[in-house]
């Protein structure tokens, strides 16, 4: 059973959302402010933390940034009721993987969940121990196993967050190919419009800083006025 933290503290939001997901077999804990929800993801593990922006203590940025100081690979996923490029950009460059505007439909909801829980490794169906060459990828002296979802650059184990694996496998799915920023925020983050944000650059840097050991070993490389290629060294 999976197990999901809402931090939110409409009551009417709460109730829609925890009745229709513990019907779909989801266990959810409730935090009504952000100081509660920080101790409550502290103290136990999640598959999924949905976070609204607005709350009446802590910020939701805030406490995205608090949690993501101690737990770097757990899916959050923003509420908001600002449907506005920077409240987005906000969101995703304080550490979170997803938004969804309100007011929404419930089934919204479950296909942004079910996707976070697909990225992070989470799977639906039943379990299996077979893997086969689809679930490989190798670059240079980089290898990604997507179904452990364990990542070695020249052997050495390379620790990634959600995000961060996502944006790695976009690559790996586009080698030696020149991709743009605006295909990239829409590929990982699923935002189908310019926002006018650097959430691509920071990230890019995020992985280079894991991946890369010395300058010579660069895979991602920036193409002036274009955007991003990974290519070998």
């Amino acid at each position: 059973m999976k197990k999901i933290v809402l931090i939110e503290d409409e009551s009417s939001v709460v109730s829609f959302i925890k009745k229709g997901l513990q019907e779909l077999g989801y266990e959810i804990s409730v935090a009504l402010d952000g100081s509660t929800g920080i101790k409550l993801v502290e103290e136990n593990s999640f598959d999924i933390i949905i976070l609204d922006i607005m709350l009446p203590d802590i910020n939701g940025l805030e406490v995205c940034k608090e949690i993501r100081k101690k737990n770097k690979t757990v899916p959050i996923l923003f509420l908001t009721a600002l449907d506005s490029s920077e409240n987005i950009v906000l969101g995703l460059e304080s550490g979170g993987d997803d938004y969804l505007v309100k007011p929404f439909k419930f089934i919204e909801l479950v296909a942004r969940i079910k996707s976070l829980l697909r990225r992070s490794g989470h799977h639906n169906g039943p379990e299996t121990t077979e893997i086969d060459n689809e679930n490989i990828y190798q670059f240079s002296d980089l290898t990604v196993n997507d179904y452990t979802k364990k990542v070695t650059r020249a052997g050495i184990e390379v620790s990634l967050t959600s995000t961060e694996y996502k944006l790695l496998l976009y690559f790996l799915n586009n080698p030696e190919k020149v991709i743009s920023r605006a295909e990239i925020l829409e590929a990982v983050w699923g935002v189908n419009y310019e926002l006018g944000t650097n959430v691509v650059d920071v990230y890019v840097n995020y992985l280079r800083k894991k991946l890369d050991n010395q300058e010579d070993d660069k895979i991602i490389h920036t193409v002036i006025g274009m955007g991003y290629v990974l290519k070998k060294p």
